[in-house]
């Protein structure tokens, strides 16, 4: 029978349910079980394609095309469960589905509504989750208790330990002990007050898991579980990490949340075993070399707007034992205060993907600086087309080049539009999404990198290099070093004379982990820690001859 966690949260929203979800899921594997990750989101939009990276943060992208929830991207760099479309589902999502059911007359006539027909829903994409190839489901519902929004969610999770039986159901809730500094203590009536909610809707918590500040003691321990109704050892702490996400799984274990699962599950599991992660850590704090990257986007404010690029730039850092530090520049104010101030000092520079208008040219003089200073360079997906357009310009003597995405007079279109959404009128889960098979060029740096012939990366674009101009660049000496399988897309350009400079357009970032950095990041830091040291033997003082 697969057991069912329930992870909700409460008093305030952003407590990090997805990263404790995803540790917990980490620490389980590591104790033999099989484990599969799910996320149920609140708001009603379908998915979080249409969605502005300032409302919702980066939308991370599957195998499968599934446009998803950024904490789908904490599963897969903590866990090895496949993730697919089943794994995401909004509020939007849920409805769509009763609603087509009901325009069909599934539903007989009756009368439709949130319970039971709404629940029910909610409760059937949850029991795909399960079967025999899996111990332990983790479910996160989204929002917070209070929200009107999550109430369904809410009532159907209750329903589920009645359907399923109450042993088979564990029930983990994420809450806030603030501390004030005023009165020098930390205070528990919010966390009664979030349980106290959840109570009343019919769900009595297993796990309470502390958000903090600073150490709970024993005593505001003991009477969090006198007022919750949980187990002294149920009242875990979580402080909060200066130091790394990563540490987030180690606490857990400190506080021995992986063990209290498996007693109240019943699990049959084997002895904990987080040798590798602790050993991650170790080069995490032990780092060997220092180094800088510019990363240059249209949300560079909005740090959770390209939150796998930096987790991909840190991973890359733990495997050459190094420590980056991240400059976030505005492209926008490189347009306006130009290269040299805002990007002088830098190892390596780093173009994301996004949308809209807004900011491209900062991208394209970030990236001219780059490749005339021999500095590392890396683009993903609008990255790529930035590259080719100031290679165009600048190079090529394409004076006016640029996307028609951006300029629909432009008389040199190197950039244009997939000939799959010329009749596209939809904006949502319309664009080339998921895994796309890429073959690597014989005597490249992609395929150095990768060490094979092909790989399969993820997707997320509606534009494409224009092959009308494939023979221009080639005899400017621009590499197209990945293409699709019939060779008609670009996926990789590369420069073969520049110590680093390789654009590509997927997202490799959504296949980054911890233990196992993706190769590109990977070259493409080695090669900032090269620039970076070379720069250092350069400043230190000549030694004198006598």
């Amino acid at each position: 029978m697969t057991k069912h966690i329930f992870v909700t949260g409460g008093v305030v929203s952003s407590l990090g349910k997805g990263l404790t979800s995803a540790s917990l899921g980490m620490l389980l594997e590591s104790r033999g079980l099989r484990v599969r990750m799910q996320k149920l989101d609140p708001y009603i939009n379908v998915d979080p394609g249409t969605m502005s990276p300032y409302q919702h943060g980066e939308v991370y992208v599957l195998d499968d095309g599934s446009e998803t929830d950024l904490d789908l991207g904490h599963y897969e760099r903590f866990t090895s469960g496949a993730l697919t479309r089943d794994c995401n589902y909004t509020t939007g999502q849920i409805y769509l589905s009763v609603i087509e059911k009901e325009r069909k007359g599934r539903f007989l006539g009756k009368t439709v509504q949130v319970i039971p027909h709404i629940t029910n829903e909610i409760k059937s994409v949850i029991s795909r989750m399960g079967g025999d190839d899996v111990d332990v489901v983790i479910t996160e519902i989204g929002g917070t208790v209070g929200d009107i929004e999550s109430l369904p969610f809410l009532e159907a999770i209750r329903q589920y330990s009645q359907d399923v039986g109450r042993e088979n159901v564990l029930y983990m809730h994420l809450t806030l002990v603030p501390y004030l500094k005023a009165a020098d203590e930390l205070k528990t009536k919010p966390t009664q007050h979030s349980v106290g909610q959840l109570r009343e809707i019919g769900i009595q918590p297993d796990v309470l898991v502390c958000r903090c500040e600073h150490s709970i003691s024993r005593e505001e321990r003991d009477k969090i579980a006198l007022f919750c109704n949980v187990p002294t050892e149920a009242v875990i702490e979580e402080k909060d990490k200066d130091f790394s996400i990563y540490e987030v799984p180690i606490s857990l274990v400190d506080n021995k949340l992986d063990e209290l699962v498996v007693k109240k599950l019943g699990l049959s599991s084997k002895a904990l075993d987080i040798t590798p992660w602790t050993d991650l850590l170790h080069r995490l704090r032990n780092p060997r070399h220092e180094v800088s990257i510019a990363v240059v986007g249209k949300y560079a404010e909005h740090k959770d707007a390209y939150k796998s690029i930096y987790e991909s730039i840190d991973h890359a850092g733990m495997h050459h034992q190094a420590q980056i530090r991240i400059g976030r520049i505005q492209s926008s104010d490189i347009e306006r205060e130009g290269c040299e101030r805002l990007l002088g000092g830098f190892d390596g520079i780093l173009i994301p993907g996004g949308f809209g208008e807004r900011g491209v040219e900062g991208k394209v003089q970030a990236i001219r600086f780059a490749r005339e200073r021999g500095i590392p360079f890396f683009g993903i997906c609008l990255g790529m087309q930035c590259a080719v357009i100031e290679y165009a310009r600048n190079v090529c003597g394409l004076e006016k080049a640029h996307s028609s995405e951006f300029d629909k007079d432009t008389p040199d279109s190197v950039i244009c539009l997939l000939d799959e959404q010329q009749n596209v009128t939809q904006m949502g889960g319309t664009m080339r999404l998921g895994s796309q098979p890429t073959l690597l060029a014989d005597d490249s740096r992609a395929q150095r990198s990768y060490g094979a012939e092909e790989i399969h990366e993820r997707h997320r674009h509606r534009y494409e290099f224009n092959n009308a101009y494939r023979d221009q660049f080639r005899e400017h000496g621009m590499k197209f070093s990945g293409t699709s399988p019939d060779g008609s897309l670009v996926e990789i350009v590369e420069l073969p004379d520049h110590p680093w400079f390789l654009a590509v357009q997927y997202h490799p970032e959504f296949k980054s982990k911890p233990l196992k950095a993706h190769p590109l990041f990977a070259g493409f830091v080695e090669a900032a820690i090269e620039r970076g040291t070379r720069k250092h033997e350069r400043e230190q003082p000549a030694i004198s001859q006598r």
